[in-house]
């Protein structure tokens, strides 16, 4: 699972960005039409993903996953395959970037739950603590790769190194050969609608994990607004080059790996919930910082120290925040959880992302960091400071659906 997870995550930072970028060169889209493209795609395949979490539940988890990749891949490679015979439109742009995010919603979901039953409780830190090294590695090392492949090859070439990837990714989840648990049961009386809100109920009855949800929205929201920004910041407001403004996106990363890799050590030395606290005050107050960004290559090294300390910090919270929801979660409701949360984060982001652009154009590129810069730092009064019990089962399951205890039965995706 974690080599076809390195397989995919390799591919998606090689083809980061490449959607938009397609838009803007190949169709000459404007600048509302980009970012109607990232906010469409996080909001429409929301309505798509979270039905879906309530059948992934009562599923097998593998074939969803490998369902999940198998879309992914085909829906990206009809890009170049249409831009192949000049039929490329906006439209099918956006479906794309529809299709593409409801698929990773649902292989998210199917794919947090599988990882629970993967792995034993007191190996799930460290594996969490993988998943994110490696996304972070990605993150650092796809970028700049991509970006030599769009000046070699043009932007197609990094969305079929994307849709490979996602191949590789199914074929890898194939060849798992521990038996998975069997789904929890269906209960006879239940309803769609009823399933989606037993997921949401579970979700925001749990304290904990509450005040974890809305941490992350205020907190994820606040960092989105800011992407955009300070790509106008760095290469209008600075007069920043290319090249700086591609170093500043990918050396800060490192930041990420090297929280990544410390999470484990520090969960043993100062224990899960105080890494868990410490770690998102920390990466609270470094957005702060950006609208005082010097201009020449000092404000290149400010930027660049602030971003590391954020993802530094995120690296740290990220793994410890990933246990916590696994414990604090039933199997009976683990899909639906992560469905919610993924929904409801993306479509967060979007309207942040959209009032971003509005505040930046009453208060200036800086005015508008400044305010996500204090979005971000109030978004440490929504952790989880009044200490929950993260068992399974801490919090009473909805009436519309008992939790199961899980069987394991001898079959195997």
């Amino acid at each position: 699972m974690w080599t076809a997870y390195t397989v995919s995550a390799v591919g998606s930072a090689v083809g980061m960005g490449a959607l938009p970028l397609i838009a803007l060169l190949v169709l000459d889209s404007s600048a509302f039409q980009v970012s109607l493209l990232a906010a469409l795609s996080a909001v429409a395949s929301g309505v798509i993903a979270l039905p879906l979490g309530v059948r992934i539940e009562h599923r097998y988890k593998r074939p969803v996953m490998i369902t999940a990749d198998l879309v992914r891949c085909a829906v990206l490679a009809s890009v170049p395959v249409a831009m192949a015979f000049d039929r490329l439109t906006f439209a099918h742009l956006c479906a794309v970037g529809v299709l593409q995010t409801a698929a990773a919603v649902a292989f998210d979901a199917a794919s947090g739950a599988h990882l629970k039953a993967l792995v034993l409780p007191e190996h799930r830190l460290r594996a969490n603590s993988l998943f994110e090294t490696t996304r972070w590695v990605g993150v650092s090392a796809g970028p700049p790769v991509g970006g030599l492949l769009i000046g070699a090859l043009g932007a197609a070439a990094t969305l079929v190194v994307d849709a490979l990837s996602f191949l590789g990714s199914a074929l890898g989840i194939r060849r798992i050969r521990q038996p998975e648990p069997t789904p929890p049961a269906r209960a006879a009386d239940s309803r769609p609608g009823r399933g989606i809100a037993a997921g949401w109920q579970y979700l925001l009855r749990h304290s904990g994990l509450r005040a974890l949800f809305f941490n992350s929205l205020l907190f994820g929201g606040s960092i989105m607004m800011t992407s955009p920004l300070m790509a106008v910041l760095m290469l209008d407001d600075l007069g920043l080059a290319p090249w700086q403004y591609g170093l500043a996106l990918g050396l800060p990363c490192l930041g990420g790996v090297l929280g990544s890799r410390l999470t484990p050590p520090l969960t043993r030395r100062f224990g899960e919930r105080r890494v868990l606290l410490l770690s998102g005050v920390a990466r609270s107050f470094w957005v702060i910082l950006m609208p005082l960004t010097p201009s020449g290559t000092l404000g290149l090294v400010v930027i660049v120290a602030v971003d590391f300390g954020l993802l530094l910090s995120a690296g740290v919270f990220n793994p410890s925040f990933a246990t916590y929801r696994m414990a604090a979660t039933p199997d009976a409701f683990m899909s639906r959880v992560v469905t919610s949360w993924s929904v409801g984060a993306k479509t967060c982001q979007a309207v942040f992302m959209i009032a971003g652009g509005i505040v930046a154009t009453a208060a200036g590129v800086r005015g508008a960091l400044l305010i996500a810069g204090l979005l971000c730092a109030a978004s440490a009064l929504l952790l989880p400071w009044r200490e929950a019990r993260t068992a399974t089962g801490s919090v009473p399951a909805p009436a519309t659906e008992a939790v199961p205890a899980p069987a394991v039965d001898g079959s195997s995706a």
